[in-house]
């Protein structure tokens, strides 16, 4: 393999393991957020448990690394595709770290995709490179689950946690808090775990698709120790902690009681877990956002902070196109330097 190759190829792993260590800490709040403000788990024991289980999520299967390395873009070969791959982790570390400066809960996922749309499509507008996006992928494993994911935790959210409180409607409050803290401490490492077994994958899928692109590999099967590194990155990432997305998810959105936190993680990780076992890239951010949402709303409507929930909103509509538009200019610089 030519030395340029090599060196691009490190260059391109240093950057997938610290996008996965971003995302890692970005995205700590996906599972501890609703435990921590519940008072469920103290923050430090909440941040180790979510590493271990992210770990462990990471190891339960490979469908959405596969759909990253080959369902969305089809990227040059050789030297040229490092140089998408780079130029597509560049956007989305850059996307990532803003939106945590910022506090917002943006998605990591679509950071990624949208990086390795818009690295793609530069590439072969503007670098002439072979290559392009494939659209039914797209549509199937990134528009639909990006439409119907926050809708499914809003609804199945609210559903849930209409169907517990006239389960429960006779408790006494103070018991039902105490009974449902102890529970959250289970859902909040069921969340975890389904964080694990789709986002570290997106992570394993970039890495694969730099091995082909190096001509490394030949198929898209996911080595196992790209796998391990993988997880060991977003639970190192995890195990940092992410404390201003934490607040604005646990506090900021809507007031959360224990059993709104189990409802809320409940629902998330069980559409996250059913999205990882289709290979479909949802955004873990979008879903618990969402499932917060919708269990806020059931008690009533005004309880959410809307005007929170809107700037949320608005980072998911530009998470895609932004981080695309930074990996574009990321790919012209790269290129300019490399190629």
């Amino acid at each position: 393999m030519p030395e340029g190759i090599t060196l691009t190829l490190l260059a391109v792993f240093g950057l997938a393991v610290g996008f996965d260590y971003i995302n890692g800490f970005h995205d700590t709040a996906n599972s501890i957020a609703t435990s921590v403000s519940t008072r469920a788990l103290k923050p430090h024991h909440a941040i180790l448990m979510s590493a271990a289980a992210n770990f462990v999520g990471a190891l339960s299967g490979t469908a959405v690394a596969k759909t990253i390395s080959s369902g969305i873009a089809q990227t040059p070969e050789g030297h040229a595709g490092q140089v998408v791959v780079a130029a597509a982790l560049v956007g989305a570390i850059a996307w990532n770290l803003i939106t945590w400066r910022l506090g917002i809960p943006s998605s990591s996922s679509h950071a990624l995709i949208g990086g390795l749309m818009g690295g793609t499509l530069t590439a072969v507008s503007i670098g002439g490179q072979a290559g392009g996006l494939l659209l039914e992928g797209i549509f199937w494993k990134v528009l639909v689950p990006l439409v119907s994911s926050p809708i499914l935790g809003i609804g199945i959210g609210f559903g849930l946690m209409v169907l517990l409180l006239n389960i429960f409607r006779r408790q006494n409050p103070r018991g039902l808090n105490d009974g449902f803290r102890r529970l959250q401490v289970l859902s909040a490492a069921f969340m975890a775990f389904s964080h694990g077994s789709n986002d570290a994958q997106k992570t394993m899928g970039i890495m694969t698709l730099a091995l082909v692109s190096a001509g490394i590999l030949a198929t898209n099967d996911i080595p196992l120790w790209v796998i391990l590194l993988a997880a060991a990155a977003i639970s190192l990432g995890t195990a940092a902690g992410g404390w201003r997305i934490i607040k604005t998810m646990g506090q900021r959105v809507v007031k959360l009681d224990p059993i709104h936190g189990f409802a809320a993680e409940t629902t998330a990780a069980s559409i996250i877990l059913t999205a990882s076992h289709f290979g479909m890239p949802v955004s873990t951010t979008h879903v618990i956002s969402s499932a917060i949402m919708g269990v806020g709303s059931s008690d009533r409507f005004s309880a959410v902070r809307w005007g929170v929930a809107g700037n949320i909103v608005w980072a998911w509509i530009l998470t895609i196109p932004l981080s695309g538009l930074v990996a574009g200019i990321a790919w012209v610089a790269l290129n300019a330097a490399l190629g």
